[in-house]
Parts: structure tokens; C-alpha cells; sequence
């Protein structure tokens, strides 16, 4: 009897150190009552990555295994699309951007497309032999002119179309594991081992190396609305920059809003100010008041895949009423309000 009482009393203790470590994070979150988010059929089992538009209602979905789909009603509907791309190569899609009908694409390995109608033909140009890494984010800046970034940190402009390319940033970085670029110009990287992440600013001209806010590593970044960064890191652990300067010091105490085994792989702010984080199983949670409380999305729960990419706004044309939830073997939500 004594032995069943101090296992009774042992395990009471414990329980109540797990409890008081824990502080406010907690292991299962409220499921809301309705949700924002629709799933869509794509029958494929390759991974979406990037979705851009060229006006309200036609637009295209790029993944691996050379995924490409067109809709021209919104997003409501896919169908399969054709690139002439050598078959016996394996591309991953990984970036797409349009400014009307100026559209880029590019991919890996060394894949770059670009049309000017909308995405009815690419033409598919040559990058040359002494390009630093592989293709990895392309953003439109106007008629024949685009931004190129490299997995090795490289930068490059063209204003022909792509016939030539400009380096603005020849330096390589490093290798990176993700790579952001924001409305104004400005860049952050993460490194291949997420121990540090980089900064690039307009008229830099290398990029600028940064302390991870803790000692947990990064596992991608981004820009909130008001420019500044915020920082997903290891543990599901989401942090924000407290001010637009970007100063390591003024980063904020560490969010943890649900400890579920998996990490998160993407933050977004939706039209309404509501932060929006997907990761691992089907994670999707939403706070509404800034990160201080937060719940589970319905639709995201019940997903079988891991969660990888939330956009909203996907392109300058569109109203801002416009997103998508990417996810893995071909998971694909789209904003409903």
C-alpha cells in the first residue's frame, strides 16, 4: 500500500512540474466552428509550391514532378498543362510571379520560363554555365524585366526578356534552406542548416549575416505586413520582430501555441489581420488577436499531409480577397472567407 501510494504521489508531482513548465502552451487547441478554407481536387501526388495569377480569374499551380495546372475561374477548378520541357528530365517547379501578362517560371535543376500573354506559350531561356546554385525565386517587374535569386544567394535582373542577366548580388551567401522576398525589394534567407539567416536590402551589396534569435534552428522566415521579419524555428516555435529596423535584440518572446510533434512550416497574414500557421499533419491554426490565443482550423485538421505554403494576394491585380493553403501529394485549400 505504501509502495501504490508514493508511485500515486510520484507521479501526482511530476504532473503537476509538467503542468507549471508548460506555462501557456498547450498540447490540444479549441477546433473553430466554420472555416475559411475549401479543399480542392488536384489528382496528383506531386507537392504543389507556388501559385501565381494574371488577372482575377486565370492563373497557374506549379510542384515537383513537373506540376503544372491552369484555372480561369479563381482556383475553384484545375486541369493539367503541358510545358515543352525535356521529358526525361524531372523538374521541380518552384517559383512562379506574373505582372499581367508578364509571367515567369522557374525551377530546378536550371529552368527558367517566361511568357508575355498570360501563360499561353513559354519560352523557355538559358541561364549559361557559371549561374551560383539553382534557380529558386523569379518576382516580375514590369515588361521583360524580372529578379532572379539562387539557392546560393545569388541576385540577377534582366530588362530584355531574359536574353541577358545582370548580377546585382554575385556573392554568394551560402546555401539556403528558404528564401523570402518582400514588397519592397528587401530579401531574407535561411541558411541549409538554419544556425543563421541572412538579410538583403536594396542597393546592398552582399548579404548581411544575423544571430538566430535562440538557440533552436531556423526552419524558414518572412516579412509580416508592416515589413518587419518573423521567424519559425524548431519546436514549433513562431517569433516576431518587435520593430521594422530588424535588430536581433528586438525580437519577442517565443510563441508556442500547440506542442504536437511537428514543426511549423509557413506564417501568412490574411486580408483581415489574422495570422495563419500551417506545419506538419495537417496542422492550420489561426490567431486573431496577434498571437496570444489561437485555434485550430476544421478543414486543415483533417488534411492527411503536411501543410507547406499559405499565400494570400498572388497577384497585384487582385483584389485582397484571394489564398491558398498548399500542402503535400497534391493538398491544395483555397480561401472562401
Amino acid at each position: 500500500m505504501n509502495r501504490l501510494l508514493s508511485n500515486f504521489v510520484n507521479f501526482a508531482l511530476i504532473l503537476c512540474i509538467g503542468l507549471g513548465l508548460g506555462g501557456c502552451v498547450s498540447t490540444r487547441l479549441a477546433v473553430a466552428s466554420s472555416s475559411p478554407w475549401q479543399e480542392v481536387e488536384l489528382n496528383t501526388d506531386a507537392n504543389p509550391l507556388d501559385i501565381g495569377f494574371a488577372d482575377e480569374k486565370h492563373g497557374f499551380l506549379i510542384g515537383t514532378n513537373r506540376l503544372i495546372r491552369e484555372t480561369t475561374d479563381g482556383g475553384q477548378s484545375w486541369k493539367e498543362r503541358s510545358l515543352d520541357i525535356p521529358t526525361e528530365e524531372n523538374f521541380r517547379l518552384i517559383s512562379i510571379d506574373f505582372y499581367g501578362d508578364e509571367g515567369w517560371i522557374v525551377g530546378q535543376p536550371g529552368l527558367v520560363l517566361h511568357s508575355q500573354d498570360a501563360g499561353q506559350n513559354w519560352t523557355r531561356l538559358s541561364l549559361g554555365n557559371n549561374l551560383p546554385g539553382e534557380p529558386y525565386l523569379i518576382q516580375t517587374l514590369g515588361t521583360d524585366s524580372a529578379e532572379l535569386a539562387t539557392t546560393a544567394g545569388a541576385v540577377y535582373l534582366t530588362n530584355n526578356g531574359g536574353q541577358s542577366w545582370e548580377g546585382k548580388i554575385n556573392e554568394a551567401s551560402g546555401g539556403i534552406r528558404d528564401m523570402r522576398r518582400g514588397i519592397d525589394g528587401n530579401y531574407v534567407s535561411v541558411s541549409s542548416l538554419g544556425n543563421f539567416y541572412a538579410t538583403l536590402e536594396p542597393g546592398q551589396a552582399a548579404w548581411e549575416p544575423h544571430q538566430r534569435a535562440s538557440s533552436k534552428r531556423v526552419q524558414t522566415m518572412g516579412f509580416k505586413p508592416d515589413g518587419s521579419l518573423w521567424m519559425l524555428s524548431r519546436g514549433a516555435e513562431i517569433r516576431l520582430l518587435a520593430d521594422i529596423d530588424g535588430e536581433e535584440e528586438s525580437w519577442g518572446k517565443p510563441i508556442i501555441p500547440i506542442v504536437n510533434g511537428y514543426n511549423y512550416l509557413d506564417l501568412a497574414w490574411d486580408h483581415q489581420g489574422t495570422i495563419w500557421a500551417a506545419g506538419g499533419n495537417g496542422t492550420l491554426l489561426f490567431s486573431k488577436d496577434g498571437g496570444d490565443s489561437w485555434q485550430t482550423d476544421p478543414v486543415g485538421d483533417v488534411q492527411p499531409s503536411n501543410l507547406i505554403r499559405i499565400l494570400f494576394d498572388v497577384s497585384p491585380q487582385q483584389e485582397k480577397n484571394t489564398g491558398f493553403v498548399l500542402g503535400e501529394r497534391g493538398t491544395l485549400l483555397r480561401w472562401v472567407g
